[in-house]
């Protein structure tokens, strides 16, 4: 960004939006937004009991989420330079609000897909902490923006750590049904929140001298680009797959609900780590290097946890190592654009 745009985003911070307030209040929806995401996994067994579903009719909602999910980021990106970031954040959490009401009381397949799959999907795609990070970039003067994304970017990490937990206590509580709708009632927050996240709409677009069609013809004719989206592919499979699946094989296998929601904490929490040490890494070793080790102690970690006894010791020393790996592709995978000559 350069300082005219630093100059403007400087502007942007009125007398009550400090950079602290905002830094916070970004971080908070992050928060808010990806917590209960991360805990969707913990209502397999429940929904499907209840409903008398097999576990394809849940995992097959939750692939729609994500699919969607990565679709309506892009239309999110879009609707915030051109309307601002409020009315995407509000948007999106009242569609992932509307979302968690409505899974809470499915009664058929479709109506999960719908509010699991679509409502969840493209309410995520507007709330979460890539549209977070989007507006701080454009808001928070540039001595603090390395900080903002920082802490956005742990902030959806912590959301997972805080409210694993808090899931397995609500439903033991008061049901799942009624944690989904207090999960819903939580994510009305963002609403005044995201207040201290306005951008102003753009009202002038520079013409692009690539159209889509060229730009994704050019991309794939990349094989470092080919190989990286392959790369991705299997880390979103690994991650979803554990984050749906592990709390009922827990279960399956005889352990309580929160031995899960310590497991999935524990990634959470470990993921915070395994980030910024990836980031560190990153700048002092080749990212390929890296990436691949990343990639080879995640595997081994799945295979020693699937070949021996299943323990609660051992589904926290699972989480620990697989959070150290959990997000910490991503560093790695960012690449910085060279200067132009």
């Amino acid at each position: 960004m350069n300082d005219a745009s630093n100059i403007t985003a400087s502007k942007t911070i009125t007398s009550w939006r400090t950079p602290a307030l905002v830094i916070g209040f970004g971080s908070l929806i992050a928060l808010i937004a990806f917590g209960p995401r991360s805990t969707l996994g913990f209502f397999l067994t429940p929904l499907s009991s209840a409903n008398h579903w097999g576990r394809d009719v849940f995992a097959f909602a939750l692939a729609l989420q994500n699919l969607l999910w990565g679709i309506g980021q892009q239309l999110g990106g879009i609707i915030a330079d051109r309307f601002g970031s409020v009315r995407v954040l509000c948007g999106g959490a009242l569609l992932y609000a509307a979302g968690l009401v409505l899974m809470a009381h499915a009664t058929s397949a479709p109506m999960l897909d719908f509010s699991a799959g679509v409502l969840i999907g493209f309410g995520l795609a507007g709330c979460s902490f890539p549209v977070v990070l989007a507006a701080l970039g454009k808001i928070v003067p540039l001595q603090y923006r390395s900080l903002a994304f920082g802490f956005g970017t742990a902030a959806g990490s912590f959301g997972q750590f805080l409210y694993s937990p808090v899931a397995v206590a609500l439903m033991d509580t008061f049901g799942w049904q009624q944690t989904l709708v207090t999960f819903a009632a939580s994510l009305l927050a963002v609403l005044p929140l995201s207040l201290a996240l306005a951008t102003p709409p753009e009202t002038t677009h520079a013409a692009g001298s690539q159209s889509l069609r060229q730009a994704l013809g050019e991309a794939f004719a990349h094989r470092s680009y080919v190989l990286l989206v392959l790369g991705f592919f299997t880390c979103g499979f690994q991650l979803q797959f554990i984050t749906v699946h592990l709390p009922s094989y827990l279960v399956d296998r005889g352990l309580s609900a929160q031995v899960g929601g310590w497991t999935i904490a524990t990634i959470g929490l470990f993921n915070i780590v395994g980030s910024v040490s990836a980031g560190w890494l990153g700048d002092r070793m080749p990212k390929r290097y890296l990436l691949s080790m990343i990639y080879f102690i995640r595997a081994a970690a799945i295979l020693a946890f699937i070949s021996f006894p299943v323990t609660p010791v051992s589904c926290v020393m699972f989480g620990a190592a697989m959070g150290l790996m959990w997000l910490s592709t991503v560093p790695p995978s960012q690449t910085p654009r060279k200067p132009p000559t």
